[in-house]
């Protein structure tokens, strides 16, 4: 198990899960308590040694390995745990009780005495602290320590004074007047136990320190046999809600350490907050702005290590048009949850939210950086939905703004006179101008300068582009014949003739007696029937072939088993399959193939 943990550990730290680092450190810290309790010194180190490894900046578990490492007498170890323990929070009392006490059982009676001298400059008020000094200062006195008889002298082990902290019975009596006075005394003076003995606080105090289990009604009432769960200095509200649960009633209630009446205070001001957190968001709901923003600035007076009150009150001041505001929350929300290392999706949420302020302000640009970042600290489906309005938004505005029906005249003169000179380039430059100056949205002449774009690619050879040119200047226009023209001219040069001839037909249902269209239409028939009838060149054939391989509807065609039978009939007996062609789908798909150059007709 321990290597199972020892590997955990290791990918923890090698990976950088800070989410995850708390949870299995305090996971590792749990087991190392219970092992303590158990009397199981050597797991307990183990495990406290795999927390350090996840979370070596928590002073509390090296405070705990050191009292495990001390239980065994290993001093050194011990001293050294301690060192790191103060290292890490030189203001926390109970690592100089540490310290002191490895000290002690290292014989250090000096270096002990000061480092209880450093607790109690932090902490005036420490029992543990101020009994421990007594003890280190006596055993400095003595010539050797223990003496007396029975088992007095070994009051003044550190490992005994070490039992005795820990255990939350003996523990919450070190500050009491009368077990403090016993304690020294029997330390004082071994001899002194047998008056003690019907005292309910000195059998407490032997069957902690000697692991004795007294059974004398006053015992029992001290809270005698009971297993209690040890704190091993757990200096917040988290940290002793991971403590093991016990079957049995708890003990009466103990005196806490200094620091932990801070943290209960801090929790119960977090619980006022949240709940002023919820009246808020009811007011938000009710759209009682004022009231809510109220009740967001309470619970960020009682805690601020919530961005979400920040974040929340943001969104009042965008639902009541202060904007500003709302972009200075979200600020604050980014910079704080940063410093806290809040849970990203709300530092996106946060980001998002500025973005939306921004919009409102006509600050498209940076309102789509913002977005930008929201997304890279959370990507959210409705985040990005916002950014492509937001960047489709400022797309439509500047083409807005760019609009100016006198340039697009201009613009347009211009590309006539480059087309008169031959300036082809130049002409679809100045024509593309003229489009985004006067845009179909404003302009009922765009289908013209779609239509001179068609014509000046063709010239230029671009067929593609001009094919697109002129299927804009029919989509806006589809009455206007001269677009049909265009598309059948340019689809006639690329040897679509099939395609070309539909075209041109489609113009002539909106004029009939369109020269350019009925001569066009003619032109097509002519290519089409010269390769049916095999007057082609062998290249013009397989080029045509070729093309009209790469059509997706003559590869259907050609993939269809139908036609694959009717082919095949055609080819083994032309006669008796002329039946086919009875079929109008038959019929159809047949004239494609022949007008494609595929079948030929002899």
């Amino acid at each position: 198990r321990s290597r199972v943990f020892s590997t955990f550990a290791q990918q923890a730290v090698t990976q950088k899960t800070p989410l995850l680092i708390p949870e299995m450190a305090d996971e590792l810290k749990v087991k190392g308590n219970a092992a303590f309790s158990a009397k199981h010194y050597p797991e307990a180190i183990e495990f406290f040694t795999q927390a350090i490894a996840i979370d070596p900046s928590n002073h509390v578990l090296y405070s705990n390995r050191s009292a495990a490492e001390a239980s065994l007498e290993d001093y050194e170890a011990a001293k050294a745990s301690a060192d790191k323990c103060v290292e890490l929070k030189p203001e926390w009392a109970k690592g100089y009780s540490r310290l002191g006490a490895a000290l002690h059982g290292l014989g250090e009676y000096d270096e002990a005495i000061q480092a209880y001298e450093g607790g109690l400059a932090r902490d005036p008020d420490n029992e543990q602290l101020k009994s421990g000094l007594e003890d280190a200062q006596q055993a400095k006195s003595r010539p050797a320590r223990g003496g007396g008889g029975g088992g007095g002298g070994m009051f003044g082990s550190p490992d005994v004074m070490s039992r005795l902290a820990l255990d939350s019975r003996t523990r919450a009596l070190m500050g009491d007047a009368e077990f403090t006075r016993i304690l020294r005394d029997v330390q004082t003076n071994p001899a002194s136990m047998t008056q003690y003995m019907s005292n309910p606080k000195f059998q407490l105090l032997l069957e902690v320190a000697l692991g004795m289990k007294m059974s004398s009604p006053g015992a029992a009432g001290m809270g005698g046999d009971e297993d209690m769960p040890f704190d091993f200095g757990a200096d917040s509200a988290a940290e002793r809600a991971a403590e093991p649960v016990q079957s049995k009633p708890p003990p009466p209630p103990e005196p806490e350490p200094e620091v932990n009446n801070e943290v209960k205070m801090k929790a119960a001001k977090k619980a006022e907050a949240q709940k002023a957190k919820e009246a808020g968001n009811e007011a938000y709901k009710a759209r009682r702005f004022p009231e809510a923003i109220a009740h967001y600035n309470q619970a960020l007076e009682l805690y601020d290590e919530d961005i979400s009150f920040l974040t929340n009150r943001a969104a009042v001041y965008y639902e009541s048009g202060q904007f500003d505001e709302c972009i200075a929350d979200c600020d604050k929300a980014v910079e704080r949850g940063r410093e806290l290392r809040a849970d990203f999706k709300l530092v996106a949420k946060a980001l998002a939210r500025k973005a939306s302020a921004l919009i409102k302000l006509d600050r498209y640009e940076d309102a789509i950086l913002q977005f930008n970042k929201s997304l890279t600290e959370h990507r959210s489906a409705d985040t990005l939905k916002k950014l492509l309005d937001c960047e489709r938004a400022l797309k439509d505005r500047k083409e807005a703004a760019y609009i100016s029906m006198d340039l697009c005249n201009e613009e347009r003169e211009k590309g006539n006179a480059f087309f008169k000179q031959m300036k082809y380039p130049e002409a679809v430059a100045a024509y593309a101008e003229a489009l985004k100056r006067g845009p179909p949205s404003v302009n009922p002449e765009a289908h013209k300068l779609f239509s001179n774009l068609a014509t000046c690619y063709t010239k230029l050879g671009a067929y593609p582009d001009g094919v697109k040119a002129a299927d804009k200047c029919i989509e806006l226009e589809p009455s206007f014949a001269k677009g049909y023209s265009r598309k059948g001219t340019l689809q006639f040069l690329m040897k679509e003739y099939e395609k070309a001839m539909e075209t041109f037909g489609a113009g002539l249902k909106h004029e009939p007696d369109n020269e350019e269209l009925l001569e066009g239409s003619n032109k097509c028939v002519d290519a089409i029937s010269r390769f049916a009838s095999g007057q082609a060149s062998t290249e013009e054939i397989k080029d045509r072939q070729a093309r009209s391989m790469a059509d997706p509807e003559i590869q259907n065609i050609l993939k269809d088993p139908v036609m694959m039978q009717v082919l095949r009939d055609f080819q083994e007996d032309a006669k008796g399959s002329q039946h086919h062609l009875k079929s109008p789908e038959v019929m159809a798909k047949i004239n494609k193939l022949v007008a494609a150059g595929i079948i030929q007709v002899k």
